[in-house]
């Protein structure tokens, strides 16, 4: 889906595209629907310093997001180099796709059982 993605936005490119980014963004994006509120421990640069704090997975993952999404969105009002680019919209296709499709992945399957034991 990622990669379907980029090919939408970028249909006349001749980079080639590699790489399994899309699908990785894929797995944050189930993330993000399964797990909302674990913490993630964030390195946090300020000045010189790097602060360490947890941060909920919707807002981590969600401002991740944001960040792909006007990259990709800047990416389009500029012109590609021959070097090549990152797949924004691969990333952003990759996340959408695993927030659509990880409740059809859980159709049939119970929660386990909780031992308190």
């Amino acid at each position: 889906a990622g990669g379907l993605a980029h090919i939408y936005v970028n249909p006349a490119s001749a980079i080639p595209t590699i790489g399994a980014s899309g699908a990785i963004s894929g797995i944050l994006g189930a993330y993000f629907i399964l797990y909302p509120f674990a913490r993630i421990l964030t390195a946090v640069p300020i000045f010189f310093f790097f602060y360490f704090i947890k941060l909920p997975a919707f807002f981590f993952l969600g401002l991740w997001f944001l960040i792909q999404f006007f990259s990709g969105t800047s990416s389009i009002l500029t012109e590609p180099t021959s070097m090549g680019e990152v797949a924004w919209w691969a990333h952003v296709g990759g996340f959408a796709a695993g927030i659509i499709l990880v409740p059809f992945f859980l159709i049939g399957r119970k929660k386990p059982a909780r031992s308190f034991t």
